[in-house]
């Protein structure tokens, strides 16, 4: 069952790795919102986009006219992020929410795996 205190308390653990690690928050939420909140893959993607969303406009918003943005890199970057988001898209519309699922933890413990390895080289 779904309560507001669980709710509350995966948001700030979330929160709280995401700013102490410095890694994006998807990789952090689509987890937490599968493993402890018991969400469907595709609504738990669904959910971590929105919140991204949000976190992104409220950080942006906080730096606004402090931070000097290298526009050649964030255009192209912004623009090829788009067409990726939406091939991307198109490839997981034709995979069950199991197969996704699985994929997202292959690629999680891969990620997980070459930041260790990283980190001790």
């Amino acid at each position: 069952m779904v309560t507001a205190a669980r709710v509350i308390g995966c948001g700030a653990a979330v929160g709280f790795l995401t700013g102490f690690l410095g890694v994006g928050g998807g990789f952090l939420a689509v987890p937490a919102l599968v493993l402890v909140m018991r969400l469907p893959m595709t609504t738990a993607v669904g959910t971590s986009l929105l919140v991204l969303a949000i976190n992104a406009a409220a950080a942006l918003g906080s730096r606004a006219g402090l931070a000097t943005l290298d526009w050649p890199v964030v255009l192209p970057f912004a623009a090829a992020a788009v067409v990726g988001t939406v091939l991307g898209k198109s490839v997981s519309d034709r995979l069950s929410g199991p197969t996704l699922t699985r994929a997202f933890a292959v690629l999680l413990a891969a990620v997980g795996v070459l930041v260790a390895v990283e980190s001790l080289l």
